[in-house]
């Protein structure tokens, strides 16, 4: 749509021309002056074309503006109401983190069927299960002891095997973000970096009852009835230390020593202080 030289009436300065346009400024010759606007504000407010077919082009390319200024602006808003929201999760969070008191047995075991293995290391997360009876059946259960120090221990059994022969799989944080407290799902996520899976031939040096006992029975090695248990803090990272030994590929054993490292200092472990593995498998 050309302007240029397109006569205009201005309800001040009366009649003129278009002289000169650019996107945000149109320029208009009066006669003994010319004068600067902003385009297109300028017209169905103050400037009327004489044209009839380029002023009905016009307004619609001003409606059709006018469109897409309200459109970002209500993107703005909603970016706007977004961050605010994301600002009020970020002041709970850090309230909780604040508030967190480490509890001794933060950490989850769960046990994993083989159809859930796959799902387990490609996708990196866990379901905790459903919640068996009361009024919440049917409903996740709410990992509440899981924080951002806890990790998940991920076992399994052959079905013809006896409990005894429990193998450790994999180890895994929690995701940077997770507060068990929040999580409605269900769903524990890993941690971006530190995440371990081990091959067969480890699994079967890394026996999980040599590390875990009931407290009620710390002989017996029976793990009843859900998929998950809490864990002994202290536990995780004799494991943890283990794996390390484990691994003899230098890259997989340098990430298995940071995670350790991260491990203790979200615990406040002291590796010095850190016991010997006490499972039942110990004392049989």
């Amino acid at each position: 749509m050309n302007l240029l030289n397109k006569k205009v009436t201005h309800e001040r300065f009366g009649t003129g021309k278009v002289v000169n346009l650019n996107d945000s400024r149109i320029e208009v010759d009066f006669g003994t002056e010319s004068k600067k606007f902003i385009f297109p504000d300028v017209f169905g407010k103050h400037l009327v074309l004489h044209d009839e077919s380029t002023a009905q082009s016009l307004k619609e390319m001003i409606e059709e503006k006018e469109s897409e200024r309200k459109e970002e602006e209500l993107q703005k808003e909603e970016e706007k109401e977004l961050h605010r929201k994301k600002q009020e999760l970020r002041m709970e969070h850090e309230k909780l983190m604040k508030n967190h008191k480490l509890h001794p047995q933060s950490q989850m075991v769960i046990w994993l069927e083989p159809e859930d293995q796959y799902h387990a290391f490609s996708k990196w997360k866990v379901f905790s299960g459903e919640i068996k009876s009361g009024k919440n059946k049917g409903k996740p259960n709410k990992p509440i002891r899981l924080h951002q120090n806890s990790a998940v221990l991920l076992t399994a059994r052959d079905s013809d095997k006896p409990e005894e022969d429990r193998q450790i799989l994999g180890v895994y944080m929690v995701d940077e973000e997770f507060i068990g407290r929040q999580c409605e799902d269900g769903i524990v996520p890993a941690h971006s970096v530190y995440r371990i899976r081990l091959t067969e031939q480890e699994s079967s040096e890394m026996p999980f009852w040599k590390y875990y006992s009931n407290d009620k029975n710390p002989d017996k090695m029976t793990w009843n009835t859900g998929i998950y248990r809490y864990f002994d803090n202290s536990s995780v990272a004799q494991i943890l230390r283990d794996i390390i030994a484990l691994k003899s590929d230098p890259e997989e054993q340098e990430l298995a020593q940071q995670f350790f490292d991260h491990f203790c200092k979200m615990n406040q472990i002291m590796e010095q202080e850190l016991p010997q593995p006490d499972g039942p498998l110990m004392r049989k």
